[in-house]
């Protein structure tokens, strides 16, 4: 649901999660809960906020910090201890909400925590949205990419990965790209719908582009097909599918 009370505090978008929901801070489980709320912080995705009442007894202690959002309210924090651990002022609630679905919630801050679990599967990142889909297709479609007029890759059977807010990506067997232009860099991100992804600069062109092309050595299990292909910023390079060049999605890689 949309809830939004008259003034201009914005808009808030609750919604209830029904999986279970884990947290685990120095070996122990801090919070415990299948009555999560999925709450839009922004658009993107949500963050979970949990009932103050299935949170462990002792592992809040308040502080005396503060934050303030205009659309949720005064926020109150919390030092999160478990095990040994101490993550300082990890957690927070808008007691004084004016969004009454939100006063006795629990937000905690996801990166202080050790692991989170739905139901019994470790997650990364940020909550999951229940809109976003991601569709691994299989094709026979012939791509080609270039990188400053190189031909860096080119495949007759391409894999093209669908993912909700973001442009279609193509990711191709490494036999069929040019791995002796790409060289390997210490970047790493993590996606929470595909896993751990590594990355290459591209030398093209006379330059190097850093960054240009990743691939998921072991994707979690719904991107499974495209363990270990290779795929490249459309924004950045030149795509052709079907002979036709494709064009460059605006995004913020671009």
């Amino acid at each position: 649901m949309d809830t939004s009370p008259s003034g201009s505090r914005g808009r808030v978008r609750v919604e209830p999660a029904t999986k279970r929901i884990r947290i685990m801070l120095g070996g122990q489980v801090v919070a415990d809960t299948t009555d999560a709320a999925y709450v839009w912080e922004n658009p993107s995705y949500p963050q979970y906020y949990l009932p103050l009442r299935d949170v462990t007894p002792g592992a809040l202690k308040e502080t005396a910090t503060t934050s303030h959002s205009p659309s949720r309210g005064t926020a109150v924090h919390f030092s999160v201890h478990g095990g040994d651990r101490v993550a300082q002022d990890a957690a927070w609630c808008y007691r004084d909400s004016p969004f009454e679905a939100l006063r006795d919630r629990i937000r905690f801050e996801w990166g202080a925590m050790d692991a989170w679990f739905e139901e019994d599967e470790e997650v990364f990142v940020h909550p999951r949205s229940p809109y976003t889909r991601v569709d691994v297709l299989r094709a026979s479609r012939p791509v080609r990419i270039e990188v400053d007029g190189v031909v860096v890759a080119e495949t007759t059977h391409p894999i093209f990965l669908f993912e909700t807010g973001l442009p279609r990506r193509t990711y191709i067997p490494k036999l069929d790209v040019r791995m002796d232009l790409l060289d390997s860099t210490p970047s790493v991100t993590m996606c929470p719908y595909k896993g751990t992804a590594r990355y290459w600069s591209v030398r093209a062109g006379g330059g190097v582009h850093r960054d240009l092309a990743w691939s998921y050595d072991a994707p979690f299990r719904e991107s499974a097909p495209i363990a270990g292909l290779v795929a490249f910023y459309d924004e950045k390079v030149d795509v052709f599918v079907d002979g036709e060049r494709q064009a460059r999605p605006r995004t913020h890689f671009s």
